[in-house]
């Protein structure tokens, strides 16, 4: 299924072509200023590293990230180097340690652009990625580890590789109960 058939997140994305006969990577000089990627790798270096939330909100919204009242950044985090301004982080939400935004994607004969939108109070996950071109609702959560290739609705909680939502059943715990009994069943036979 080609990207434009499948209908989620890549019609949100920027279409840049590159000439010749590499790949497109070879080619960001042209997209930035290789100063100005110098300076955001340096922020956002630091801002991996720091402890202080105040001080990385201060850093991130320097180099262009939208970041809400009370937002946390986990250590490790990362932002988009390339593209920090195309991030918004809501209010309260939380980004969690060793996740990424990308609002950029490198391919072979192009590379893509899209803003990547965090809703108020939503939670990333331990190193979880998010794409370019997804939103993810105000109350959303995303499991650690997960994958976000489309948009994830105000207060859904997603999971996986790629993430899809969890049934309620599942996030209520009631089906922690009958997988236990089935794994204690499984065991014994």
């Amino acid at each position: 299924m080609s990207d434009d058939e499948d209908g989620r997140r890549h019609h949100e994305l920027s279409r840049h072509p590159t000439t010749g006969p590499r790949n497109s990577l070879r080619h960001w000089p042209d997209a930035k200023h290789p100063l100005r990627i110098v300076l955001n790798y340096v922020v956002i270096v630091c801002c991996r590293i720091s402890p202080s939330l105040r001080l990385k909100n201060w850093l991130l919204r320097r180099i262009g990230v939208d970041v809400g009242t009370g937002a946390a950044w986990g250590l490790e985090s990362t932002p988009d180097v390339f593209w920090p301004e195309l991030v918004t982080v809501g209010e309260d939400a939380i980004v969690g340690y060793d996740a990424t935004i990308l609002c950029h994607e490198f391919l072979q004969e192009e590379y893509r652009t899209g803003e990547v939108v965090v809703g108020d109070r939503a939670m990333i996950g331990a190193g979880a990625i998010v794409l370019p071109g997804v939103e993810i609702g105000a109350d959303a959560q995303i499991a650690a580890n997960s994958l976000v290739a489309e948009d994830v609705p105000a207060d859904t909680t997603v999971a996986g590789v790629p993430a899809k939502p969890l049934d309620s059943a599942a996030a209520s715990g009631s089906s922690d109960e009958s997988a236990a009994t089935e794994a204690n069943s499984s065991t014994e036979e």
